[in-house]
């Protein structure tokens, strides 16, 4: 596939399970690589290598987290602040459905990222709920420009030389020239860690598209937000990809009729962690 002045290619892995190693992943790019190309990499299966899993259903609930999840959440953003602010349709559905257990995933928000991180409505501190197995969520990338200068060298040593860059999917936005994401973390030229209040100052300003959390080697910050951009253009079009925590379950309802999501349904099928992009 072709966007843009790059032509795209998957890197397809078995599921990357809590503390593997990244070397399918490296030894899967290997062959399709050239130099001067850039591999771009989700977030979660860095995350899942690291271990940085939590099983949510291991936290209590205080009366704050009800509020956020019951009250804040769902009514507060789902019926009044949403639509005012215009925010996605299918946001503000999946506000007013909250399940019980995102009072669970509030505590878990609050207990590691602090309060200005769970007013946020929706998609709290980079946590991913999805491509993960049962009440589990992945936290962030710890050192992700470390993660991936790791990768990079790994394939420098094989005659590779590669620009890696670890991205997320939440927002990176722009107001009065300045560049913002509520995410705890970014590359350098783009502030971070503004949680909701992030979140509010997006709506006045302009989306920039998704997130580089971490990279191989300094490179212009608009160059890495569209290479960003690319590679989740071309996620979003495959048939597996599993953007929220709703689609990931539907997916499994509709195959297994089964409640909880699993480490074998997830193995299951094929993942493309990464894509490759060479400009053309």
């Amino acid at each position: 596939m072709k966007i843009k002045d790059y032509k795209i290619y998957p890197v397809n892995t078995p599921y990357i399970k809590p503390n593997q190693s990244l070397d399918i992943l490296i030894n899967n790019s290997f062959n399709v690589l050239k130099n001067g190309d850039y591999l771009i990499i989700s977030e979660t299966p860095i995350s899942l290598s690291q271990g940085r899993i939590i099983d949510e259903s291991k936290f209590k609930e205080s009366l704050l987290s009800i509020f956020l999840a019951k009250i804040w959440s769902k009514y507060i953003w789902g019926y009044i602040l949403g639509p005012i602010f215009k925010i996605k349709k299918r946001t503000i559905h999946n506000l007013r459905h909250l399940p019980d257990e995102a009072i669970a995933h509030k505590e878990v928000v609050i207990q590691l990222y602090g309060l200005k991180h769970a007013l946020k409505p929706a998609s709290e501190a980079g946590i991913d709920l999805s491509n993960v197995p049962g009440s589990f969520v992945s936290l962030l990338p710890e050192k992700p420009n470390d993660v991936a200068k790791h990768i990079s060298n790994s394939l420098k040593e094989k005659g590779k030389n590669i620009t890696v860059l670890i991205i997320d999917t939440d927002v990176t936005y722009e107001l009065f020239g300045k560049k913002f994401t509520c995410l705890p973390i970014a590359i350098d030229g783009i502030n971070c860690d503004y949680g909701f209040f992030g979140y509010l100052l997006g709506r006045f300003g302009k989306i920039r598209g998704h997130t580089p959390l971490g990279t191989s080697e300094d490179i212009d910050v608009d160059l890495a937000i569209d290479l960003a951009n690319i590679a989740e253009e071309y996620q979003e079009s495959l048939e597996k990809h599993f953007d929220t925590v709703h689609t990931m379950k539907k997916h499994f309802d509709d195959a297994n009729s089964n409640d909880e999501v699993t480490i074998e349904m997830l193995d299951s099928i094929v993942h493309t962690p990464a894509v490759i992009l060479r400009k053309v």
